[in-house]
């Protein structure tokens, strides 16, 4: 795989710490429904407490039906990036790119270029998984101390868009315990990486966000 110079899409979510999520499921047309349309991105701490687990999800809002035809995108790059230092500017970067039935991952590496313009660090391959597909097993690949895995999952967020929107206009006060999952029964796709907390640097605080990005 060549070096490609890559330019970032327009989603973008930032989140701060160890144990954080956001959530984003609604966008402008250029974006929504297509392989640059984040819809969360996750970071935690993994079963194995050693370990540090980053989960990006695209397309959101994806019925059954239209699981089954959604697709990575081979123009379309998942950047994670790390920033350690506490200055919001990334430190480490972990790219993950499709080639025909694969996901490739790239790193915890130094990006070349910080900002916009990213790299692909093919000098710095961490492993590839075969993206799993819908109603299969799904594929979880090790290499180099880490887990890859890319395919579809159940949307895992939880919001009750109606009682948001009562409470918007005035009709609630609250939400309701328990609320209704607004995205129960759609499907998202998974960008996921498990990476040893020894690759993300020393401090006990790391600035995570993601970015997509298209090839030029």
């Amino acid at each position: 795989m060549k070096k490609t110079r890559m330019v970032v899409g327009l989603s973008l979510v930032a989140i701060s710490g160890l144990v954080f999520m956001a959530a984003d499921h609604a966008d402008a047309p250029a974006v929504t429904g297509n392989a640059s349309d984040i819809t969360d991105v996750y970071a935690f701490q993994g079963q194995d407490t050693n370990n540090m687990v980053f989960v990006v999800n695209t397309q959101g809002l994806l019925t059954p039906g239209a699981t089954a035809m959604a697709a990575f995108n081979e123009n379309v790059m998942v950047e994670i990036n790390i920033d350690n230092t506490g200055d919001n500017v990334e430190d480490l970067v972990i790219q993950a790119i499709k080639r025909d039935n694969k996901m490739y991952f790239f790193g915890p590496v130094a990006p070349g270029t910080t900002g916009v313009n990213s790299m692909v660090k093919t000098n710095a391959m961490a492993g590839s998984v075969d993206i799993s597909q819908y109603g299969s097993t799904p594929i979880i690949a090790t290499a180099n101390g880490m887990k890859f895995f890319a395919g579809p999952r159940d949307d895992p967020f939880f919001f009750d868009l109606g009682q948001f929107k009562a409470i918007l206009g005035g009709t609630a006060t609250g939400f309701n315990s328990p609320g209704t999952d607004t995205f129960a029964g759609t499907n998202v796709l998974s960008t996921i990486v498990e990476v040893p907390k020894s690759l993300l640097g020393t401090s006990s605080t790391i600035n995570v966000w993601a970015e997509t990005k298209k090839k030029q």
